[in-house]
């Protein structure tokens, strides 16, 4: 089913205030107010929840705040805005209203079980630091809830792509915004510390808390354990197809904070302050095809981010990590199709290894050349290895060695949408329980795995071991590297793809990125093109001239 997205634009309304009586069995009361959702099916539904002052005004581009207290009632009917960001097929959110003030979370609660510390899952959106929202149907809780009546589900919105992930210190002023490189990481922790101060009004228990999140999302809950200010705000992490390995350098982050001084001739930070939010959203469609991702500054995130696993800085939280065996095959579509894809990715792949060591760029290369099938799916599977799989293995060895409870899994069923496979964000539909939404399965996906996926997350978030009565999930180390493989025939596997991590592994602090500010076109995938063509080109000359001489 594909989600209307008409209709999504015209969803928005602004949650109001109540003058007059409320039902008090649809509330909770909260530091910041009263808030009453609405009931469907058991399910009450609390949508567009401010967990944090609105970053307006003076707030712009600075650490989020704590939300005033309020004693005031408040609708809980409407999702908040999506933030600013530029309109995309793939991120349905991205059409349902923007704006600045987009600070919001959703709680679903299932009315049925009236348990007072249930356990609760915080999800953490996707859509590569650039995109996505809370409003995407795919992430709606009701269907979740309602199948698993003692979880507590909240979904958060955070800012993304200009106004939070941008590095400002290269204006005038730019010295006072030493947040703005990460400031939708420190969202994320805002509203888990509104979550730490308000769940129990829920029914939740806030020492029991697990964070999830997928592709952006996945990388975030794998870098809010090393944030220190985060820790004690949850209990146990999931990470879809993310981690450390998705952030940008400084010099990196560098290319987008030019592309906005270039759009707006802003030479302070005062200058792109006077901006309004409509002169934001334009400018933001000029350049919101790159953004960056979080920055490795040093000071909120380790410039070698892995160190931080290494140190045991997360040990004292369970994880489960895991990727998809396909994730490269989602930029089919989001480069326009088999052709544009099918010569994008070597040009990128040849500037990416023309930047590593001799000795690196030999293992590479000799990937390349040990793997069967077409050059474009070799070389979608370096990156599959390199973007996805073995920063998520480097991360569960690392953590399982410091006495870290470590779960992984690799995801291999496959969405029925020719050329996608088992690709990035394929999953979420199952995780959701949101099997109408087919946006990246093609077809509705598989029932029976879709509960037990859910099964094996909610077991996680209850107790730590994802473990079902059927299927017992056996923790992940580098003896045995013991993976959950998630199909229909759901098993587990001792070190899936041994050889390939053997050969590539050491690559990964070589943070190779999706970025393509530095890419250029003098590689010989592109010589060759043009060569090519230009032999195409004489022959059809060739044939016309002959063709001429012999009339």
């Amino acid at each position: 089913m594909k989600t209307d997205i008409e209709s999504l634009k015209t969803l928005y309304s602004e949650n109001r205030v109540f003058n007059g009586e409320y039902d008090v069995s649809l509330s909770a009361k909260c530091s910041n107010g009263t808030f009453v959702g609405k009931e469907s099916d058991g399910i009450i539904a609390f949508k567009g929840i401010p967990y944090a002052k609105q970053p307006l005004g003076e707030l712009r581009w600075k650490r989020p705040e704590k939300a005033d207290d309020s004693e005031l009632v408040y609708e809980a009917y409407n999702f908040g805005k999506s933030p600013i960001q530029t309109e995309w097929p793939t991120e349905v959110a991205s059409y349902y209203k923007q704006g600045e003030d987009c600070l919001y979370l959703n709680v679903w609660v299932n009315s049925r079980c009236n348990d007072q510390n249930k356990p609760v899952m915080v999800f953490f959106h996707g859509g590569s630091y650039g995109w996505g929202g809370t409003s995407d149907p795919l992430y709606d809780g009701h269907n979740f809830v309602a199948s698993h009546p003692d979880i507590i589900l909240v979904t958060v919105g955070y800012r993304t792509g200009i106004m939070g992930f941008i590095d400002l210190s290269y204006l005038s002023g730019g010295d006072k915004y030493s947040d703005a490189p990460n400031l939708g990481l420190l969202d994320q922790i805002e509203s888990l510390r509104w979550i730490n101060r308000n769940i129990s009004s829920f029914g939740g228990n806030k020492d029991n808390v697990t964070i999830f999140g997928e592709s952006a999302g996945g990388g975030s809950v794998s870098l809010l354990p090393i944030i220190e200010e985060s820790h004690g705000l949850y209990k146990r992490v999931i990470c879809e197809s993310g981690s450390v390995a998705l952030t940008f350098s400084k010099e990196e982050c560098k290319y987008f904070t030019d592309l906005i001084i270039e759009q707006t001739g802003a030479k302070s930070v005062d200058d792109l302050l006077r901006l309004n939010e409509s002169e934001l959203v334009t400018i933001n469609k000029k350049v919101n095809q790159y953004n960056n991702f979080p920055q490795r500054d040093g000071k909120l995130i380790p410039e070698n981010p892995y160190i931080a696993y290494e140190q045991g800085k997360t040990k004292d939280i369970d994880i489960m990590i895991g990727t998809n065996a396909n994730e490269m095959n989602y930029w089919v579509g989001e480069l326009g199709g088999i052709v544009a894809y099918r010569f994008s990715m070597p040009i990128k792949f040849e500037n990416d290894i023309n930047a590593l060591s001799p000795e690196n760029k030999a293992k590479a290369q000799k990937f390349i050349s040990g793997l069967k099938g077409h050059s474009i799916w070799r070389i979608s599977e370096f990156y599959n290895e390199l973007l996805f799989r073995l920063p998520a293995v480097k991360q569960a060895e690392e953590h399982r060695k410091n006495g870290g409870r470590t779960y992984m899994y690799y995801w291999t069923e496959p969405s029925t949408m020719k050329f996608r496979k088992a690709c990035h964000a394929v999953e979420l539909a199952y995780v959701f329980n949101n099997l109408d939404e087919t946006i990246y399965t093609g077809d509705r996906g598989d029932e029976k795995l879709a509960r037990i996926v859910q099964n094996m997350w909610t077991n996680f978030a209850r107790t730590g071991d994802p473990s079902t009565e059927e299927i017992k999930w056996k923790e992940y180390d580098s003896l045995d590297r013991e993976t959950m493989v998630l199909e229909k025939d759901v098993h587990m596997e001792k070190d899936v793809l041994k050889k390939q991590r053997e050969l590539l592994f050491n690559l990964i602090y070589e943070f190779i990125t999706m970025s393509t500010s530095s890419i250029h076109y003098n590689v010989p995938f592109v010589r060759k093109a043009i060569f090519k063509i230009l032999i195409i080109i004489l022959i059809i000359v060739a044939a016309i001239v002959l063709g001429g001489l012999f009339m």
